[in-house]
């Protein structure tokens, strides 16, 4: 496979969010909650990656959950928005990110899945049965909640009428 096939391009990027993941986890404390919840993101982005890795014609030896993104996976992902966004307020205007290097790291990694979920538009026409695109979306929007909550009080927000000017 060429290094700049459409399936390298998307798993390059899925590969780069998840060490931005893991820098975020690195940041974090051992064993507590967050740890536990970006640890399991790494090892579905292991299958997520497998999945867009496999050629058409082995995607039958594929298995959900495994090597492939099972509906389970995405649901546990909605699950997770749920939980994690009852621990905070949800800011009201945009966010300023960079407020603790944990919530800076996990914005960067939000970024880089959302172009991975741009990118895999052509792997979802090639493969509709697939769940990637669906994954990716839900976990950027994860991801994105995971950073509000680790800023906690600390969260900047900035008025869209009333942007501060750069001089």
């Amino acid at each position: 496979m060429r290094k700049n096939s459409p399936r390298i391009e998307l798993n390059g990027a899925v590969d780069e969010a998840q060490a931005f993941i893991g820098l975020a986890r690195s940041e974090c404390e051992r064993g507590g909650q967050l740890d536990g919840l970006l640890v399991g993101l790494e090892s579905d982005l292991w299958i997520l990656m497998a999945e867009v890795a496999t050629d058409g014609l082995n995607r039958a030896k594929l298995r959900d959950g495994s090597s492939a993104v099972s509906s389970e996976m995405v649901e546990t992902i909605e699950r997770l928005i749920d939980e994690i966004s009852e621990k905070f307020i949800f800011p009201k205007e945009f966010v300023v990110p960079g407020e603790t290097r944990i919530s800076a790291c996990l914005d960067v990694a939000r970024t880089v899945i959302r172009r991975a979920e741009r990118l895999s538009v052509s792997f979802a026409n090639e493969n509709p049965d697939s769940r990637v695109g669906q994954y990716l979306n839900r976990l950027s929007d994860l991801l994105w909640t995971l950073a509000r909550w680790q800023e906690g009080a600390h969260q900047t927000a900035k008025s869209v009428r009333n942007p501060k000017k750069v001089k």
